[in-house]
């Protein structure tokens, strides 16, 4: 779906780039300038189905996570009067599909694919998750193995880094453009680049020394130490960016505008105390739903999409 080019860029420039110019699909339109696709001014084109289909981002095991997310499914179909059915989705690219063909109506899709989601599938996100008193957002690192030799980025040169997917920001996207401002190093030139698939498979796959290192969302890597099943010394950690916004969740364009209202009200509404919700995601530090927008809280991705050279056609 989209190209992506490294460039060289100065450290301090990564931050300093204005956001990138960024324009939706030719099928959307934005009159309001939010930089999300608008709900649709024909009443012929919204989507009211029986039965909702929502979809988390496939960073982990997603039979872990349909049970995860139920008792939050069981609150949005009291609150919408519809099914609500868990979607497993397997990759970035089969969720973004599935939302553009109209089979997918509320997603969270994760940090490094809302823009591609937003421009090519019509997403509005409108929420996040973060802790009590409101902060949220994760950390990218590059972690590596007792075994392997390596105690700093610079060790990891002639040595192999496993990503991610391209989608992925901390698994792809701001590693690049981090490896390449701060370090002056280059996938093939300096390092050889794998590609695992999701985070889960690229800390298992450092942990059991099939690759050297790799570069992953912290949020995963704890939520995998209080499960067990990885332990806290199982990697070392040898690189830490700044904090970026998580996953964004939300509603494809096109659903009728009372079900988007009565979808982001249950967001807001859900009671997690008690819930195998609170009980995953506590342990990235997440207990609530809190309101944003992908024009504010996304500008920092925009513009390591900008240092990346990347561009999106959605084709």
């Amino acid at each position: 779906m989209f190209k992506t080019f490294l460039t060289t860029v100065a450290a301090a420039a990564l931050l300093a780039v204005p956001a990138t110019a960024f324009e939706i699909d030719e099928r959307y339109t934005d009159a309001d300038g939010d930089l999300i696709a608008d709900i649709p001014s024909d009443e012929s084109q919204w989507l009211d189905p029986a039965t909702l289909i929502f979809a988390y981002t496939p960073v982990e095991d997603p039979a872990v996570y349909a049970e995860v997310w139920q008792p939050f499914l069981d609150h949005m179909s009291e609150v919408t009067g519809k099914s609500v059915q868990f979607f497993p989705v397997q990759s970035n690219a089969a969720q973004i599909e599935a939302m553009r063909a109209g089979r997918l109506h509320v997603a969270g899709f994760n940090t490094g694919s809302n823009p591609l989601a937003v421009a090519c599938a019509g997403f509005r996100p409108f929420a996040m998750m973060a802790a009590e008193d409101g902060s949220f957002g994760y950390e990218m690192e590059i972690i590596t193995h007792a075994e392997s030799g390596i105690s700093s980025v610079e060790d990891i040169k002639g040595r192999q880094l496993a990503f991610t997917s391209e989608t992925s920001n901390s698994g792809f996207k701001a590693p690049s453009a981090i490896l390449a401002s701060e370090f002056d190093m280059l996938p093939e030139r300096d390092f050889e680049a794998a590609f695992s698939g999701a985070h889960d498979q690229s800390i298992l796959g450092v942990v059991n020394a099939d690759y050297d290192a790799a570069s992953i969302a912290n949020s995963v890597r704890k939520r995998m130490v209080a499960r067990d099943v990885i332990t806290e010394d199982a990697v070392e950690i040898i690189y830490t960016s700044q904090t970026f916004p998580t996953t964004g969740y939300g509603t494809v364009y096109n659903l009728h505008p009372d079900l988007q209202e009565k979808v982001q009200e249950a967001f807001f509404s859900f009671d997690w105390t008690g819930t195998s919700m609170e009980t995953e995601f506590q342990n990235s530090g997440e207990s609530q739903f809190i309101p944003i927008t992908f024009q504010e809280n996304w500008a920092v991705i925009r513009q390591i999409d900008e240092a990346n050279g990347v561009s999106y056609s959605c084709n």
